[in-house]
């Protein structure tokens, strides 16, 4: 069987003519603190100049929240001017968002890992922590549109290529999939394996089957995009992420359209995947 030759591309060439930028760092604290780092300077220089900060982020990876979390605190940048719209949440059959009390639940656990770490005096007030909404998906860009644009969409990458919880639509043009926007989504096979082996111990029937979602229209009408990889298994997704066609059969690869995108990854994830 052939694969594509990209596969083959040795970890020092990695980058090498790639059509969107790669980061290589040592490990994945470097790759965390990179995230925080770039989330710090964007707040500070947007207080600076009296304007809002609007980040779209993950709750996985979440490494980052806690240096980031330090560095508000040691520094004193307040967030009161911040927004940050997660990117996706799990929902229950019936399409409502999973209980708070769930250990599954991404809106607790952004309360737990970020929001619970930053000081009272300087963190943002909770209407400016948002969720989808899976009844009113629509007022996620009415949000965006009121606050002026996106300023960085941060998040990984799943092996089938998705970012937040945008699934493979190969049966899509790529034009149509670019406009996708937020909604509720059916989860792939994929996407429920993937979850089940790296949070819920394989159990793959407690993993739930749908979630809303941020669109590919909203991330990519960001002004910048950036994404990680810091998993072994991520191996061949950044190959064909950098060096692949543009396709909804794999979501990252939108990434090359973006004018201010960028991958950073762990070194590990440099190596060649077979």
């Amino acid at each position: 069987m052939m694969y594509p030759a990209f596969y083959q591309i040795p970890a020092e060439e990695l980058g090498k003519d790639s059509k969107v930028p790669i980061l290589i760092l040592a490990d994945s604290g470097e790759v965390h603190f990179e995230l925080a780092l770039e989330m710090l300077d964007e707040i500070v220089k947007n207080n600076a100049a009296g304007r809002r900060t609007v980040f779209i982020c993950p709750y996985g990876p979440i490494g980052q929240y806690h240096t980031f979390a330090r560095l508000v605190n040691e520094r004193r940048v307040s967030l009161k001017n911040v927004w940050i719209i997660n990117m996706d949440e799990y929902l229950t059959d019936e399409g409502e968002w999973l209980p708070y009390e769930d250990p599954r639940s991404f809106r607790a656990g952004m309360d737990r890992e970020l929001y619970s770490k930053i000081d009272p005096e300087l963190v943002m007030p909770a209407e400016q922590r948002v969720f989808p909404d899976p009844h009113n998906p629509g007022a996620i860009q009415q949000l965006i549109d009121t606050l002026g644009g996106v300023d960085i969409v941060m998040g990984g990458i799943a092996v089938n290529g998705h970012i937040a919880f945008n699934e493979p639509e190969p049966e899509m043009t790529n034009e149509q999939f670019a406009q996708l926007p937020t909604r509720v989504e059916k989860l792939s096979q994929a996407t429920l394996l993937k979850d089940a082996i790296m949070g819920r111990g394989g159990a793959i029937d407690t993993v739930p089957k749908q979630a809303v979602t941020v669109g590919m229209k909203e991330m990519l009408g960001a002004r910048k995009l950036r994404l990680t990889m810091m998993a072994d298994m991520q191996r061949a997704v950044i190959r064909r992420a950098g060096y692949g066609a543009v396709t909804a059969s794999f979501p990252v690869s939108f990434a090359q359209t973006h004018p201010d995108a960028k991958i950073i990854i762990s070194r590990n994830v440099a190596e060649k995947p077979f």
